[in-house]
This record gives structure tokens, C-alpha cells and sequence, in this order.
């Protein structure tokens, strides 16, 4: 949140990209457009185009690298890559699919290639030996990082290695070496009349900020991404149908930000309660409104107002129930 903030202030002059998508994934996306624009140079290294790539700085440049799919091949052959999975495995990945002809680069080249050039003779590392052969990165991880320890030999083991996890060995490291357990209190948030608490979720053929699907059988929902689930009595009270096209206000130390034409759908949530789809609804996350410790925005509570779209509502409600039903 601080780099983003400093990006809008003019503070960096160069934003750099590995992968990712910054402007979908980050809150209050119209002020991340803003910082980037204010760059000098942006910089995008990716596997595939995403709608980030179109909001660039006075300079910008866009670098297509391998995906891990791809075979990369280097001076010392056929390269691999690790990827750790949600439970804590660490495997290899080697890719099995001819690249794109043109010269793409890895990532590790492209970032290998800035070293060499940018540092020249401040650096004794052996940017080339890391290029040419992925085992020395690895070598140099196992050096420094616990559990890494004979990375190369251990990546080549069937079904990949675990990192170590104390608690799942029952190792604790407390003064008492057990498992210690504290309370936090909770706010009490109070809220104006007529205002509801917003929270952004993720569909369920969704990856972070790359939609494969439309659809979200969690839920229900097809063909559709920008809608507002609401509770039922906030809905009428607001005389708002199932498919009104509906306006959404945050509100956030006196500053206000907007999305407009979401589709209402009702839904089992708790009233004072909504519910919106990541990223579409991140227009409406305040930069300023952060975890106290970790600084990560509060997306699970955004205070906003809900209202019928007023212009053309019935024509739109037609076509996207049309759509939807499709």
C-alpha cells in the first residue's frame, strides 16, 4: 500500500511488473491507473495480456516470457522450475510445450539480463552461471534458506519434499515450547442509517485476477460477474428486484468512490450485509483503509450505499436477464 501510495505522489519513476496483474489485483483501481500513469517507465513481464497492461506510464514495455508449460531451454539443457503447493510440497515443474517462436525469454533470463547490464562490475555474482543453469539459484537457496537444504537433490524426488511446519510436527517455538492461544477484542462498528457493510469474494472457476469462467456454481450465478448479492429485507427496503441494475457508493473518511450497473441478486447473507465479486468491486476499496498490522486493505468491510440505477433500468434489467439466462 505504501509503493502505491508513493507511485501516485511521484516518489518512484519506475513501476516493475513480474507477472501479475497490480491494477485489478489492488484496491481503489482507479488510483492505482492514476500512480501508474505518473510513472516515467512501466515495465510488464507476463505470460499472458491482461487489461493492466493498457494503463502504462510515459514509457512502458511489455516483455512476453515463458510460462511454466513451456520448454525452456538453456546452455546446461532442459530447465525446471519449483512451485510449493497450498499444503507446504515443493515440486518441480518442467515445462512440456514448444514456446511461441520470436524471442521470448524466461523470466529468470530477463531478470538475470537487468543485473548484467544495470550492476556491471558492482556485483561479483555470476549472473551468467544462473542464466545458463537453474540448479545454481537453487544452490544458493539451500545455502540460506531452513528447509532448503540440498534443494536440488531433493526436487528431483518423486512427488516433490515438504517444508518443515512446526505445528504439524507438534514443535512450538514459544518460551514454554507449546502452542500459545491469546483473545483480541472486537471492534464495535456502528453505522449510519441506510449504509451496508461490503465484502469482495472470489467465483469459483477463478484464480486470483484470472476469470476462467463466468460462471460460479458456488453460488448460482452464470454469465455474470457484476452483481451484488444482498439480503432480501435490504433489498425491499430499498425497493430493489432480483436483477434491478444498482449503483454502489463507498464511503470512507469523507471520501466516496462509485461503481455503477451491477445486477441485484438476492442471497442468504446476513442483513446490513452484501456481497460483490474481486476484482470488479475493488473500485470501492479505499487505498487509506488497511489492516492496523499487516497493512492489507480492508476488503471484507467496505461501508457503502446501495441504489436502482436510474437511467434506461428497464431496458438493461431485460437484456441481462436475457443474457443470464442464456
Amino acid at each position: 500500500m505504501e509503493a502505491i501510495k508513493a507511485m501516485r505522489l511521484g516518489h518512484t519513476k519506475v513501476y516493475f511488473s513480474l507477472g501479475g496483474n497490480l491494477l485489478a489485483a489492488g484496491p481503489d483501481t482507479e488510483m492505482i491507473a492514476e500512480a501508474m500513469r505518473r510513472q516515467k517507465l512501466t515495465v510488464y513481464v507476463g505470460t499472458k495480456l491482461n487489461r493492466g497492461h493498457l494503463v502504462t506510464g510515459e514509457t512502458s514495455l511489455l516483455l512476453p516470457c515463458f510460462t511454466h508449460v513451456d520448454i525452456d531451454m538453456q546452455k546446461s539443457g532442459h530447465q525446471m522450475t519449483s512451485c510449493e503447493n497450498s499444503m507446504g510440497v515443493v515440486s518441480q515443474n518442467k515445462g512440456i510445450l514448444v514456446p511461441l517462436a520470436g524471442d521470448q525469454l524466461s523470466e529468470v533470463a530477463i531478470i538475470c539480463g537487468m543485473a548484467i547490464t544495470t550492476l556491471g562490475d558492482k556485483t561479483k555474482t555470476d549472473w551468467v552461471a544462473m542464466t545458463e543453469n537453474y540448479d545454481v539459484i537453487r544452490d544458493h537457496i539451500a545455502r540460506v534458506i531452513p528447509g532448503f537444504e540440498e534443494f536440488n537433490k531433493k526436487l528431483r524426488e518423486p512427488g516433490g519434499f515438504y517444508l518443515p511446519n512446526g505445528p504439524r510436527e507438534r514443535k512450538f517455538t514459544t518460551e514454554n515450547g507449546k502452542a500459545n492461544f491469546s483473545t483480541t477484542t472486537l471492534e464495535k462498528h456502528t453505522l449510519e442509517p441506510g449504509r451496508l457493510v461490503l465484502m469482495t469474494v472470489r467465483s469459483h472457476d477463478q484464480f486470483n485476477t484470472t476469470i476462467y469462467e463466468y460462471n460460479d456454481r458456488y453460488r448460482g450465478i452464470h454469465n455474470e460477474r457484476r452483481v451484488l448479492f444482498m439480503n432480501q429485507a435490504d433489498m425491499d427496503e430499498r425497493g430493489i428486484k432480483a436483477k434491478d441494475l444498482i449503483d454502489i457508493t463507498s464511503h470512507f473518511q469523507g471520501e466516496e468512490r462509485r461503481v455503477e450497473k451491477f445486477v441485484a441478486v438476492p442471497y442468504d447473507i446476513p442483513k446490513g450485509n452484501v456481497s460483490a465479486y474481486f476484482p470488479e468491486a475493488n473500485p470501492l476499496v479505499p487505498i487509506s483503509s488497511v489492516a492496523k498490522i499487516s497493512n492489507t486493505p480492508t476488503s471484507k468491510y467496505v461501508v457503502v450505499t446501495v441504489v436502482p440505477t436510474a437511467v434506461n433500468n428497464d431496458v438493461r434489467i431485460k437484456a441481462r436477464e436475457k443474457m443470464m439466462a442464456e
